[in-house]
Order: structure tokens, then sequence, then C-alpha cells
């Protein structure tokens, strides 16, 4: 997740960037992948670096933006348009043996969140849309006006840990048809009690209605060891999440792994950003960083019992 002011003209720093080019240690001759590519910030600090990074997303307007930004660099970058839970076979016809890096960085671009068109954000009125590709065939319109009461509240009860997700649900159903983000926002705000909150009533509830729409936390499950299996020896792969459910498989997918003696984690206790980052950009407050290493031997199989977490997450298959 990047921070911009006008997202044709200027681009702020990533989040973590300093920490990412830490544990992935980019410089000539090494191949990365940058699963979300967005704006380009991750991506051009690993190319500043001597590497080759292809970059993935699913939007194409960031795409574009990512591409003048880092025209610069020539054929040392590669860009794709799909989504990250596709790496294996997006990647297939470019011939890499094998990757040095791979990066997820989580979460809603500020490109997306400062488009209201987009429908990711509640601080300007906008369609409810919430499409990372716009092509795909599902709105948060759709799901709003279309779905039973049962359904949404149980979208918003396990993709935004809603307390109130039956309430809202029951007031969404009830106030068909919704069609725009402060329509929404004010129609889930109303149903919290009076006073102060961390955050705005409606957070939760766009979060839920996002992830539903994009699928992004079963994308998440699926592409996690696909990248794992493109990481040669030595290998870093590297989550940046921003909520409590992504950083829950994160973190469950590097214990698997790690049973398994097919990873090394580094990060004991996911990094955060330091108050310096966090005085230049707020957005950044949630984020959390974990990594893990391809060991440089392989594990003996016969030494690597399976436990019931490992057996629970599928392998990618053998790298192209």
């Amino acid at each position: 997740m990047e921070g911009v002011g006008h997202p044709s003209t200027r681009f702020h720093e990533p989040v973590l960037v300093a920490e990412v080019v830490a544990f992935l240690a980019p410089r000539p001759g090494k191949a990365f992948l940058d699963a979300t590519v967005g704006l380009g910030g991750h991506a051009e600090a690993l190319l500043a670096r001597g590497a080759r990074v292809v970059g993935i997303d699913r939007d194409p307007e960031a795409l574009a933006r990512a591409r003048e930004r880092l025209a610069r660099f020539g054929d040392h970058l590669t860009l794709l348009r799909g989504d990250f839970r596709d790496l294996r076979s997006l990647l297939a016809p470019l011939g890499i043996p094998s990757l040095d890096g791979v990066l997820f960085d989580l979460g809603v671009s500020s490109l997306q969140l400062l488009s209201p068109e987009r429908g990711f954000s509640f601080s300007a009125d906008g369609p409810l849309d919430m499409r990372m590709d716009p092509d795909a065939s599902t709105t948060a319109a759709d799901l709003v006006n279309g779905l039973p009461e049962p359904d949404l509240a149980r979208i918003l009860l396990e993709y935004g840990e809603e307390r109130y997700a039956r309430r809202i649900a029951r007031a969404i159903v009830r106030g068909r048809p919704v069609h725009t983000t402060r329509q929404l926002a004010s129609l889930v705000a109303r149903l919290y009690p009076p006073g102060r909150h961390r955050i705005h009533p409606a957070t939760r509830t766009f979060q839920a209605l996002r992830i539903a729409v994009n699928d992004e936390l079963s994308a998440l499950r699926e592409a996690l060891p696909a990248a794992r299996s493109l990481l040669g020896p030595g290998g870093v792969l590297s989550v940046i999440s921003f909520h409590s459910l992504e950083d829950r498989i994160a973190k469950r997918f590097f214990r698997a792994e790690a049973l398994a003696g097919r990873v090394e984690i580094l990060t004991k206790k996911p990094v955060t950003p330091g108050e310096a980052e966090l005085a230049g950009n707020p957005r950044a407050r949630s984020a959390k960083l974990r990594a893990g290493r391809v060991p440089q031997v392989g594990p003996d199989p016969a030494n690597c019992p399976g436990s019931p977490a490992l057996r629970a997450v599928p392998l990618g298959g053998e790298p192209v």
C-alpha cells in the first residue's frame, strides 16, 4: 500500500521499503516477483539495486502508472496483468527457472482509495464498486443489493470481524437499494452507539465487502504455497498485511512451512513501521511484515512428518 498525492504526478515511499530491501537483499543477477506491484514503489527499490523484477497486478490503471514510473529500468522489468493466485501460470511463459524473492504487499493502494469512482472509500461519494480488476463481474453493489440477509451477515462477521454484523445486514436489506459509498457508510454509522470511535463505524463493513468482491483471502491461501515453490535455495518470501485476517494466513503458512523444513522464519514477530515512517504515512500504521527464507539445502522428507496445519496448505508443485 502506497501513499500518493495526485496519482499521475507524485509518488510516495512504499510501506516498510527499507525492511523489504533488507530481507530480499536485491543485487545484480537476482530475480524477484512483486506479486502486487501497484504503483511500483517496492519494485523501484529492487530495480534500483540492479535486480530484475516481474510485477503482477489486477488493476490496469496501476500497471500503467507503474510502467510510467519504472520505464527507466528497461528490460529489467516485466509487468503482467493478472491475479496473483495464478502467478505460476503467469510466470511460466517467461521461462524463469527460480526466483530469489517474492513480495506480497496486500491491501488497497492509494490510487484506488483516492479514486471515488472505484468505490473503495467513503471519504468521497462514489458507486459501490470495490473491484480491483475493473473487468471482474461482481461489484459490492451486487452483494449489498442481491445477497440474502444471512449471507451478508456472514461476510461482515467473517471478513470484517464486525460485532454488529447481523444488525447491519438487517438494515441493509431493509434499506435497499443501496447504490453509493456515502449511502452505505451513513446507514452503518446510524447503527453504532453514539460517542467517539477509534475508526469510522463503516470501516469494517467496507473491508468485508472488498475482501468478498475480490476473493482476497482465498487468493492469498492459494498464492503463498505457489510463491514458495518458485523460490530457489536461499530465496525469501515476504508478506506485508494490513489486517488480522491476512496476517493470520501468513503466520500459519510460515509456521507450517517451517515445520516441514521448507522455510526458515526470519520474523519471529511481524515487523511494523517505525515512528518516522508513521509520521510521514499514517496509513502504514496497521502494516505487518513477515518473511521466510528457503533453506540452502532441501529438507529430508523422512525427517519432516506432516502435521494438521501442514496438510491444510497445498503445495504449488515444482518450480517452472
